[in-house]
C-alpha cells in the first residue's frame, strides 16, 4: 500500500478518535439541546451544534477554493419519506434518551447500555426499505464559496482572539461548546482524506455492504467509540454503570428506530446537522426540523404519559 494511502488512513483513524473525545466532552446531543430549551429556556447546546455546522460549511468552502475536495456529499430530494424519517429519528432519539451523538457521549461516560444504540441502528438499517434515490451532486457544493470562506475566516479569527485572551487558553478551547468545534474539524479532515464520513453512514454501509472500504469504516467506528471512552477516562467522567435489561432494550429499540428513520431520509442527525444544514440541503433542513419537533413533543408528553401509567 502506498505511503500516502497509509497516511490518509492514519489521519482518518486519528480524526475519528478525536471526534469521539470531542463528542464525549462537547454539547452535541440533540435530545439534551431540546430538553435544555424547553426546561431551562437556554440554548447553549443548540448554539454549539449550530456553530459546529457553520464551521463544517466554512471549512468545506475553503477546501473547495483550494481544490481539495475529493468528492461531493450526497444530495437527496425532499419528499414524504423525509418527513417520516425525521419523525422516526426523533422518536428513536426520545426513546433512547439521546441522539446518535449523545449515545457516543454516554458510552464515553461508562453507560455501557448505550452500546446497544449503534447495534440497534445497524439492525434498523437491515430492514428492507428504500428511501429516495440520490440526486446528481455537483463537485462544487457552494456556488459562491468566497463569501462563505470570508465569513468563516472572521468567525475563526474571533474564536482565536477569544482563546488567546483567555487566562487558560487550553481550558477555554476545551469548554464543552468549543470542544464541539473539534467535531467539525475532524469531519472535514476525514472528508479530505477518505471522503465524507459520519459514523451512522458507516453503520448503514456496513449493513448493506455498499462501501468498498468497509474495513476502514468499521475501524473508524471503533476508533470513534474508543476515543469517547478515552475522553471520559481522561476527564474523570467515566463511571461504569451496570447494564440493566430495561435500559438495554430501550437503547436497542431507540437505535433501531433511528436506523430506520435514517434509511428513509436518508441520513441521520450527525450527517444531517454537520453536512446537510450548512450546505443548505432542503431535505436535511426538513428532516432536522421534523426530528426536533418530534423530540420536543416526546419531552412535553413524558409527564402526562407517566401519570397515565401510574393511574393504570
Amino acid at each position: 500500500m502506498p505511503v500516502t494511502a497509509l497516511g490518509a488512513i492514519a489521519v482518518a483513524l486519528l480524526s475519528a478518535a478525536l471526534m469521539g473525545m470531542a463528542i464525549q466532552r462537547g454539547a452535541t446531543c440533540m435530545v439534551a439541546a431540546v430538553d435544555e430549551a424547553i426546561g431551562q429556556r437556554r440554548y447553549h447546546r443548540a448554539l454549539a451544534l449550530g456553530e459546529a455546522a457553520l464551521w463544517v460549511g466554512g471549512l468545506i468552502a475553503v477546501a473547495q477554493l483550494a481544490g481539495g475536495l475529493r468528492m461531493a456529499p450526497a444530495h437527496y430530494p425532499a419528499a414524504g419519506l423525509t418527513l417520516a424519517g425525521g419523525v422516526l429519528l426523533g422518536l428513536g432519539a426520545w426513546i433512547n434518551r439521546a441522539c446518535v451523538f449523545g449515545a457516543v457521549a454516554r458510552i464515553g461516560s461508562g453507560q455501557w447500555a448505550y452500546l446497544a444504540t449503534p447495534i440497534g441502528f445497524f439492525l434498523g438499517c437491515l430492514i428492507p426499505i428504500t428511501g429516495p434515490a440520490a440526486l446528481a451532486s455537483e463537485m462544487q457544493p457552494f456556488a459562491h464559496a468566497w463569501p462563505v470562506a470570508l465569513a468563516f475566516g472572521l468567525l475563526m479569527l474571533w474564536r482565536l482572539v477569544q482563546a488567546v485572551r483567555a487566562p487558560d487558553p487550553l481550558g477555554h478551547l476545551w469548554h464543552p461548546h468549543r470542544a464541539t468545534l473539534l467535531i467539525a474539524i475532524t469531519f472535514v479532515t476525514t472528508m479530505l482524506t477518505v471522503g465524507f464520513w459520519a459514523y451512522t453512514d458507516a453503520l448503514t454501509a456496513l449493513a448493506h455492504s455498499k462501501d468498498a472500504r468497509l474495513g476502514l469504516r468499521g475501524a473508524m467506528v471503533l476508533a470513534l467509540l474508543g476515543g469517547a471512552v478515552l475522553g471520559g477516562w481522561a476527564s474523570g467522567r467515566i463511571r461504569s454503570e451496570p447494564i440493566r435489561a430495561a435500559a438495554l432494550t430501550r437503547c436497542l429499540c431507540g437505535g433501531a428506530l433511528m436506523g430506520l428513520g435514517g434509511m428513509l431520509v436518508p441520513g441521520s442527525n450527525d450527517g444531517l446537522i454537520m453536512v446537510g444544514l450548512p450546505l443548505l440541503r432542503p431535505y436535511a433542513w426538513i428532516a432536522v426540523a421534523t426530528m426536533t419537533a418530534t423530540i420536543a413533543a416526546g419531552i412535553l408528553l413524558t409527564p402526562r404519559l407517566a401519570n397515565l401509567v401510574t393511574r393504570w
